[in-house]
């Protein structure tokens, strides 16, 4: 598909179609990527998404994601007080 660019103030800006930016699951927020002489346009990653589906799985793998840790010298010798 080809576009103009268009002046925004001092910058120069895109026209997407509404259709396009369902398709590729845009929000109001996303992340500019240049690759190869290519201005990519990605939808932005949520923080931590994608933890509560790994915790998750920990669990029904019996797995604690904060035990165990291991072992250090400290936990190896006898402390003296």
């Amino acid at each position: 598909m080809k576009t103009r660019l268009i002046r925004i103030g001092n910058s120069r800006g895109v026209r997407l179609p509404k259709p396009l930016i369902a398709a590729a699951g845009l929000s109001d927020e996303v992340e500019l990527v240049l690759r190869k002489g290519a201005i990519v346009i990605e939808s932005t990653k949520q923080p931590r998404a994608g933890w509560a589906e790994a915790a998750q799985e920990l669990q029904q793998r019996e797995q604690d994601p904060l035990d165990p840790c291991a072992p250090t010298q400290f936990d190896e010798t006898e402390w003296e007080w």
